[in-house]
């Protein structure tokens, strides 16, 4: 090959070579920019805009954890969401800001009406101020019940979905994992949690965790059953249905009840407790239009007896208040678990003075009081020491004397300044003075002020010593009669016997002890109240017991141990003599048991316990609990007509307590003074007319 050949195939060679580089840069390009392209789209379909809420509620959460009032909240919202939400930290601090943000959103406003409405009267100011605080927390709660609500009725069509996907796969974690995909909805958390729960290494252990923070105990159920189910097996029941679906007909029936309940208490409740905080912000509107219209009422309304009608009717409303919160409580939301030794209660008590003088009022143990006591904080589910509840006891009994103490010191400095302000003036019946009168009447009240200032203290002083100094050192009356000099020093006379008269006296510092002892004694009736509260939900819990016996009385293994341990897991108000029962149920089954039926005292469930007494001893635990079985009907029957008679009885409860301030407000403070004071000014203007006559 002659070197002319060999230049022209190194020619066409390297020209193929920078043909391939071009065409490589050139495909590469395009490529790029089809990528380029491509993860623009998804990133259009993806990403958050600069300005969309969740990014605003987010940057929110983080502003509300800077500010420290709010961070508090924020964080006690935050641990109730965190039960519902299980380790989705986006969704928890989103529903925190959104919560936050409506409750900011609503007391706003509320402040500026407030403020504009009491001014000038700034007690009345100030205790409703205060009284936002707790409506703040009744606005976040309810937030928060909602949430609770939504999950129960989430949890409904989820337990649908399971037993068709049961259907479908046969097996219980298959199904389980099949329909909690979904991860727009709370429950599919829920779900996925119980899914790694049952195919963890250690399962019941693992269960063990999940009943601590499962939001509700439906889902203590479901998760409970589904491990039974997965471990033993399931069975064919004699009509040829599953038992396992059974069970989850079980619980969805319970929750469906639980669901009726709560609505119809929404229902009752939904205005009462607005209607019973309403009244604080009628009081100054009616006291302005009663003076306005009946002018003698003024006396009334700015003295000292108006005061203390004020202060009664705050108190009324703020009781009123919480009593509602109390009896509408559905117990949906488990309450923050506060540690007994770590409140700032013990923290006082471990001070050694603190400690010295608060074990004075501490019953000696094994005493008759002490025994009642602790018996009365077990009915009524108190978490905290005994030591806590009397801090508690002294502190109130302390609060409350000090408060009573200075609020007769300022009824008194009221009174003695209504004296000063007030335009002297004869009242009529109706209607207010005209500006002219007013001022008149102030030009009165400011030469008797004079007048008083240099003879205020001599409580002997004489009307006619009055009228004495009046002509010698008063400019006003210069120029007057000698009647209207006498009319002068009679309102004088009189307006000095309510400033020398005006001052704290020991009748009233004996007052202020019976109100600290009544605060003293308020622990105590709200523990009473409580415990009535639950002795109507009695029925309600051992209803429960009968389905979670229902569902584990044909499972193969489950023994009398077994049930207890499960609806100790689940109760609440008998949760104290279970707890000691299965304490003691190795040392002798039939004797534990005995013993809790002598505790309990209550005749549904020591059935139930004597059927369990059978069950330990002479027959089989399916046979023990026949009746449940076969009468399953007849107790869905009653448990609706329990849950329909107890919101019958806490709707009538909560409607006297309810209504209560608006009664006083209206009776107390408008109708009342009108008739009490119009009657005595009658009175006192026809025994005018009758001397003038």
């Amino acid at each position: 090959m002659n070197n002319q050949a060999i230049f022209y195939l190194m020619g066409i060679a390297g020209g193929g070579f920078v043909a391939i580089i071009v065409a490589y840069l050139i495909i590469r390009k395009a490529l790029d920019k089809g990528d380029r392209k491509r993860i623009r789209q998804l990133r259009e379909g993806t990403s958050s805009k600069n300005y969309s809420a969740d990014v605003i509620y987010q940057r929110l959460y983080n502003t509300y954890n800077k500010i420290p009032f709010i961070k508090r909240y924020l964080k006690k919202i935050r641990r109730k969401l965190e039960i519902i939400h299980m380790q989705d930290e986006y969704k928890t601090r989103k529903q925190a800001s959104q919560i936050i943000t409506k409750a900011i959103c609503v007391i706003i406003p509320l402040t500026f009406i407030i403020l504009m409405l009491t001014k000038g009267d700034m007690l009345l100011r100030i205790i409703l101020l205060l009284m936002e605080v707790f409506l703040t927390e009744t606005l976040m709660t309810g937030s928060i019940d909602k949430l609770d609500t939504k999950l129960l009725k989430q949890q409904v069509d989820f337990f649908a979905e399971i037993r068709h996907a049961y259907h479908e796969y046969n097996m219980v974690e298959e199904a389980i994992y099949e329909v909690s995909q979904n991860d727009e909805l709370e429950v599919s958390v829920q779900g996925q949690k119980i899914y790694e729960i049952l195919i963890s290494d250690d399962p019941e252990s693992e269960l063990e965790k999940y009943y601590d923070v499962a939001p509700n105990s439906y889902l203590k159920e479901f998760a409970g059953v589904s491990y039974l189910t997965r471990e033993f097996g399931d069975r064919t029941l004699d009509n040829g249905s599953s038992l396992y679906l059974k069970n989850l007909n079980n619980i969805t029936q319970e929750m469906q009840m639980e669901i009726l309940k709560r609505d119809k208490l929404d229902y009752v409740f939904q205005s009462l407790s607005i209607i019973a905080i309403l009244p604080v912000l009628f009081i100054s509107p009616l006291k302005n239009w009663s003076i306005s219209n009946f002018s003698f009422t003024k006396q009334f309304y700015d003295g000292k007896l108006g005061l203390y009608v004020q202060i009664a009717l705050l108190m009324l409303t703020f009781l009123s208040y919480i009593l509602i919160r109390k009896i509408k409580d559905t117990g949906s939301i488990k309450n923050e678990y506060k540690d007994p030794n770590k409140v700032w209660q013990m923290k006082l008590y471990n001070n050694p003075i603190g400690k010295k003088v608060i074990d004075l009022f501490i019953p000696k143990k094994n005493s008759k009081q002490h025994r009642m006591l602790t018996k009365l904080m077990k009915e009524s589910a108190y978490k905290q020491k005994m030591q806590t509840f009397y801090v508690n006891k002294i502190a109130i009994c302390i609060a409350t004397a000090i408060l009573t103490m200075c609020l007769f010191s300022f009824a008194h400095k009221t009174a003695i300044n209504y004296v000063y302000t007030e335009p002297t003036a004869d009242y009529s019946a109706f209607g207010s003075l005209t500006e002219s009168e007013e001022k008149k009447g102030m030009q009165v009240t400011e030469a008797h002020n004079l007048i008083i200032e240099k003879i205020k203290g001599n409580k002997k002083i004489t009307k006619e010593e009055i009228q004495t100094y009046i002509r010698k050192n008063s400019e006003f009356y210069a120029e007057a009669t000698d009647a209207e000099i006498e009319i002068a020093a009679d309102k004088i006379h009189s307006k000095l016997g309510i400033i020398n008269k005006e001052g704290f006296k020991w009748f009233e510092l004996l007052i202020s002890f019976i109100f600290g002892y009544v605060g003293y004694c308020v622990p105590v009736w709200l523990l009473m109240f409580q415990k009535t509260l639950r002795k109507l939900e009695m029925e309600n819990e051992v209803m429960e017991y009968q389905t979670i016996i229902l569902m584990l009385m044909k499972i193969e293994r489950v023994n009398v141990e077994m049930i207890l341990e499960w609806i100790e897991r689940y109760s609440n108000i008998f949760r104290e003599p279970i707890t000691k029962c299965v304490n003691n149920y190795e040392a002798g089954a039939w004797e534990a048991l005995e013993q809790l039926k002598d505790e309990i005292a209550f005749p549904q469930l020591e059935r139930i316990i004597e059927s369990m007494q059978s069950a330990v001893e002479k027959i089989p635990i399916s046979e023990a609990f026949d009746e449940l079985d076969n009468e399953r009907e007849y107790y869905q029957a009653k448990r609706e007509e329990s849950n329909q008679r107890l919101i019958s009885r806490k709707g009538m409860i909560g409607k006297v307590i309810g209504f209560a301030p608006m009664v006083v407000l209206f009776v107390g403070y408008l109708i009342a003074p009108l008739i009490i004071i119009g009657l005595s000014s009658m009175g006192e203007t026809f025994s005018m007319l009758q001397t003038g006559i």
